[in-house]
């Protein structure tokens, strides 16, 4: 087989098998590397896919809201007002003026795959003696349910909502002594009142949420709130989750709507996410510098130690192009064998953390992600790694005088 070969391939990979304790030394090092490149990485990657799932399946990624009430001077006579002091009125429950159309013009922007309008309020559920309040969002299944993904959440019941249904939290059907077919009698401020049958019991994995939370059918929130043919609020999901603040800006500017984005709702969870990935990129340059070095300090070593052999076989014709290239092989070979072995390496030892550590009540902390991509690119710059870092003992070698170097 040897003999299809090139004869840089043939000397590089003989250089490597007569020094075994070097290569092995420094595959060994590229593996460990790659190993915490690999591990880091796709232990990030579950960690950021499990809190991304968690915020975005239980919120919408844009939420459209109708402008603040503005309280505006009163005028006693042309150019005179009444009062130099103006206070910010309460904000009452309003409808998003026209939001058909709105609707509509989300429903048109590519960017935006889900649109969903809700009517939310406060009121009081009451069950015998006991009496919570509570956070009423009014929806039509339907659309709802592919922007926050209720179903997903029920631990009793199911996620059906006719105008005589409610699913509450579980903290909530506990305050109030309530499970499954039991009825509440849910009060708004104006006194308006309906008797609703519980359906389905929610846990969002926050207690505070737990306790507020219900969901109704859009017609039945309207009807309590005062509010018939309203909403107060549009629901999007847009298809690049980290371009929704870019987004709710345009459709603001567009629109007489205050657009909020996940992004800026969640301000220090998405500067979480960044500062993980920051790490992340730190991690890897400093594994690769660190690999880097490694590979060069061989090769040096081994540029050294082959001074004769280079000698000879720039005597015998060997031109310094087929030096270069036999050094440049070897560093590539070291970085490429050891990203395999550390790629192997940093998924056994995430498939056994992921399979010991666990949560509180036993599921699993995290999901275990591997991307192709991650292996390719890490066996891809590793390789270059190799090669870069070879680059000078190469150099080095090519430019031996072949009578220096046999006379040693």
């Amino acid at each position: 087989m040897n003999r299809w070969l090139p004869f840089e391939w043939i000397a590089a990979v003989r250089f490597l098998r007569e020094g075994r304790a070097q290569t092995l030394f420094i595959i060994s090092g590229i593996a460990i590397g790659v190993g915490v490149i690999v591990f880091m990485s796709a232990l990030l990657t579950g960690l950021q896919a499990n809190f991304l799932k968690r915020v975005l399946t239980s919120q919408a990624q844009i939420q459209l809201l109708p402008p603040d009430q503005v309280a505006r001077p009163l005028r006693n006579g042309p150019g005179e007002f009444e009062s130099a002091t103006i206070q910010r009125p309460s904000q009452r429950t309003i409808s998003i003026d026209q939001w058909p159309k709105i609707r509509d013009r989300m429903l048109a922007i590519p960017e935006i795959t889900a649109v969903s309008p809700t009517m939310s309020g406060s009121a009081l559920a009451v069950r015998g003696d006991a009496s919570r309040a509570i956070s009423i969002s009014g929806i039509e299944p339907a659309s709802y349910f592919r922007i926050v993904r209720v179903p997903d959440y029920i631990v009793a019941g199911e996620a059906r909502l006719t105008s005589d249904d409610i699913i509450v939290g579980t903290e909530l059907a506990k305050d109030l002594g309530a499970s499954l077919g039991d009825k509440l009698r849910v009060q708004a401020a104006s006194g308006t009142a309906v008797v609703l049958k519980i359906t389905g019991v929610i846990d969002l994995g926050n207690k505070a949420a737990n306790e507020r939370s219900s969901y109704v059918a859009l017609r039945t929130a309207q009807s309590l709130l005062g509010t018939i043919g309203g909403v107060t609020t549009i629901d999007l999901t847009v298809r690049d989750i980290y371009a929704a603040e870019t987004v709710a800006r345009r459709i603001q500017a567009s629109n007489a709507v205050q657009a909020d984005s996940w992004i800026r709702t969640n301000a220090q969870f998405f500067t979480a996410i960044n500062a993980q990935q920051t790490s992340n990129n730190l991690i890897r340059v400093f594994v690769a510098l660190s690999v880097a070095f490694g590979i060069a300090a061989v090769l040096v070593v081994s540029v050294i130690q082959r001074s004769k052999d280079i000698g000879i076989l720039r005597a015998m014709g060997g031109s310094r192009g087929q030096v270069l290239r036999i050094f440049l092989i070897q560093g590539g070979l070291l970085g490429f064998v050891g990203a395999l072995l550390g790629s192997a390496v940093g998924v056994g030892g995430l498939v056994y953390w992921h399979s010991t550590v666990k949560q509180a009540d036993g599921s699993e902390m995290f999901p275990l992600v591997f991307e192709r991509s991650l292996f390719v690119i890490t066996a891809v710059l590793a390789t270059i790694t190799g090669l870069l870092a070879a680059m000078f003992p190469a150099l080095r070698a090519a430019r031996l005088d072949p009578v220096e170097a046999i006379r040693g």
